[in-house]
């Protein structure tokens, strides 16, 4: 199977492994840069529609943004074949992720994470940063030892390293939907906060990433940021809330390296 996919073909597979859910517009955007946008939208639906008879994608029924989005609003995943052929050339077990009709809200959240992946990709073509590594979920998670000696993993939505001027930024990425309460909220700030005071990370990185809060609307913007102004002082610093809208500029900002030592 691999000696018929492109090398494109084979990137396309590797970031919807690493984002499990895309759309055709944002692999158009992530694959299919070059040309006018009616060359690139040919394009990326002729090697959609390949890759899926070859049966290494699979295309959900939903599509977002209704009729008018056309082939380009389709939810896109990996297949079983599309994992398996990845996995001839990576020795790392893998995790073969089936791909389901899973329920919108589901799917809004893990492709609004792909959104700001492409925003990434497409701020770094600009020459603006430096994307050095994109890690989505579980890959992103951490797992380290409770106060009781228990097993704890902290569940990120994503990790990012980015190369910003001569500044490195980490950070811990947490995609809001507004649809947990506060109060689940401030269990995860706590989790981070013990991970943080673990140093686990730190003896890894040599420094706590940032961890942003990535959110739909100003009234949400500030239920977090009055939840974090909660914890005690030196675990504040360790947090920040954002607009999804303001997020690649956010996260591009040299100040926004690490959290705390």
């Amino acid at each position: 199977m691999q000696e018929r996919l492109s090398e494109r073909d084979l990137a396309i597979l590797v970031d919807l492994d690493r984002l499990r859910l895309l759309t055709g517009k944002q692999l158009r955007r992530l694959h299919f840069p070059d040309g006018d946008p009616i060359t690139q939208a040919r394009k990326a639906r002729a090697t959609i529609r390949r890759l899926a008879e070859l049966g290494v994608i699979v295309r959900l029924e939903r599509r977002v943004g209704g009729m008018r989005a056309g082939s380009e609003g389709f939810v896109i995943g990996l297949s079983g074949w599309g994992h398996a052929v990845l996995a001839l050339d990576d020795v790392r077990p893998r995790r073969h992720r089936r791909v389901i009709e899973t329920k919108p809200a589901f799917q809004s959240h893990v492709l609004a994470i792909g959104e700001l992946y492409v925003a990434l990709i497409e701020h770094t073509r600009a020459g603006s940063s430096d994307l050095i590594e994109f890690a989505g979920e579980p890959e992103a998670w951490r797992q380290f030892g409770g106060l009781g000696g228990q097993a704890v993993t902290l569940k990120p939505d994503g990790f990012v390293r980015l190369g910003v001027g001569d500044i490195e930024v980490l950070a811990f990425l947490e995609q809001d939907m507004d649809t947990e309460s506060l109060p689940t909220i401030d269990r995860k700030l706590g989790v981070y906060v013990s991970y943080w005071r673990s140093g686990q990370e730190q003896r890894h990185l040599g420094v706590f990433p940032k961890v942003w809060w990535l959110v739909p609307s100003t009234k949400r913007l500030e239920g977090i940021s009055r939840t974090i102004a909660h914890l005690p002082l030196e675990a504040r610093a360790l947090f920040a809330v954002c607009l999804m809208s303001e997020a690649v500029a956010a996260l591009t900002q040299p100040l926004t390296q690490g959290g705390a030592s």
